[in-house]
């Protein structure tokens, strides 16, 4: 069993411990670039950093204002183009509101003529039923008067 567990941990630290083989390409690379190349890749590091500084130096200043200049044009172009995005959408926003207040005038005025003809339907049937019941009070009168002949005297 000692055995056995003592396999599982080399195999363990074979598949997921890489600090032996990271050790050795570090090495490798150590030994690459600084015995070999000579520190050459530091000293060309070094003439780019100087020429960059160089370059700074004397091309910022002027290119500074050019930029200067580009940058107030160019925020100048984008608030007007912003300002006319602006009125563009105010537009739309006004037409869309326009048409959508017109349909809303349509469905009020066929809501409104939907009502005018419900009103006009229940008139109707109150005006009938009022008709009903001025012919039964009515009869109803006729016949209490028919009575009422017959009980006085003459």
């Amino acid at each position: 069993m000692d055995k056995i567990a003592q396999d599982v941990g080399d195999i363990q630290s074979r598949l997921l411990d890489h600090r032996p083989v990271i050790n050795a390409e570090i090495r490798y690379f150590v030994r690459e670039f600084e015995e070999k190349r000579g520190h050459r890749e530091s000293r060309l590091l070094e003439n780019l950093n100087k020429m960059v500084l160089e370059s700074n130096e004397q091309m910022l200043p002027t290119n500074l204002e050019g930029m200067n200049q580009l940058l107030s044009d160019v925020t100048k172009r984008l608030e007007a183009a912003n300002h006319m995005a602006e009125r563009v959408q105010q537009r739309e926003l006004e037409a869309q509101q326009s048409a959508q207040l017109q349909a809303n005038m349509e469905r009020l005025k066929d809501e409104w003529a939907e009502f005018l003809k419900e009103q006009q339907r229940l008139k109707e049937e109150v005006d009938e039923e009022h008709a009903k019941a001025i012919g039964q009070v009515s009869t109803k009168y006729c016949e209490m008067k028919k009575d009422l002949s017959k009980f006085q005297p003459l």
